[in-house]
């Protein structure tokens, strides 16, 4: 688990390095810098998961229900290696390519669900969890969904659902970095997360999402308490690039030259 900030970084100059590769092409740049410091811990180290044999029964699920931050995805599963990251470069968002804007299932690449349509991950998940349950098998389930996904109906009942069926062994990160494609959460549908799931009958945790050590000790000192485990991560958009932290233009954009060598000098 130490590796887990240095992925932070490894994790955050591939996003940078990908999204800069498509060119004029505008990319999910900001969510996907914000979420970075999950996927590292979740994959370095806290998964049960291996590259070599992606279909094993027991591994653990991930779900990345936030769809539109693919280019964290595919960056921490080149890392990881599911695939390559010159196979990644040379596929993400070609045409025909095997890494589109927004994940597709392959589950030999390690991508369990097809994402993109809001609302939609966190219900597969609690299928998946719920799969795990009726079967008694020890695998656990973690997703990421974003704090303006959380506007979706489908996203609360899918809520409702993992504590109607005692699911302890779902872990849901919510990436609340306070904006939306459209502006800020908290102008938009403003609630709380840690007051609304909790009174549903989640177990509930609020951390700092950018710090990989508080996600790790939310980790460990999980309660199997027949709930579902929400820890709501406070992140920055664009998270690690200075120019790009808490500015909403970033959701989608594409950088310039000069843009691309600061943000590579910012993450050295």
């Amino acid at each position: 688990m130490n590796n887990c900030k240095q992925l932070a970084k490894e994790l955050r100059r591939e996003i940078v390095v990908s999204s800069y590769g498509t060119g004029k092409v505008g990319v999910h740049i900001g969510p996907a810098l914000s979420l970075a410091d999950f996927l590292a811990v979740l994959y370095g180290g806290v998964m049960n998961i291996d590259p070599s044999n992606p279909f094993k029964e027991g591994r653990d699920r991930f779900v990345l229900s936030k769809g539109h931050a693919y280019t964290a995805l595919y960056s921490v599963l080149s890392l990881r290696g599911f695939f390559s990251t010159m196979e990644y470069h040379e596929n993400f968002m070609t045409d025909g390519g095997l890494y589109p804007a927004h994940p597709i299932k392959q589950l030999d690449k390690g991508i369990e669900c097809s994402t993109g349509s809001l609302g939609m991950g966190l219900s597969f998940a609690v299928g998946k969890a719920l799969n795990a349950k009726k079967k008694k098998l020890d695998y656990k389930t973690y997703v990421v969904v974003g704090d303006g996904e959380c506007n979706e109906g489908s996203t609360l009942e899918a809520f409702v659902s993992a504590v109607q069926y005692k699911l302890d062994n779902l872990i849901v990160f919510i990436d609340h970095n306070g904006y939306q494609q459209d502006g800020m959460t908290s102008e938009i549908m403003n609630f709380s997360f840690a007051d609304t799931l909790g009174a549903i009958g989640c177990k509930v945790v609020e951390i700092d999402g950018n710090d990989t050590e508080a996600i790790i000790n939310a980790l460990e000192n999980r309660p199997i308490n027949g709930k579902p485990l929400v820890i709501v991560g406070h992140t920055i958009k664009g998270k690690g690039v200075s120019f790009m932290e808490g500015v909403n233009s970033w959701h989608h954009s594409s950088m310039n030259e000069d843009q691309y060598k600061q943000a590579m000098e910012e993450l050295k």
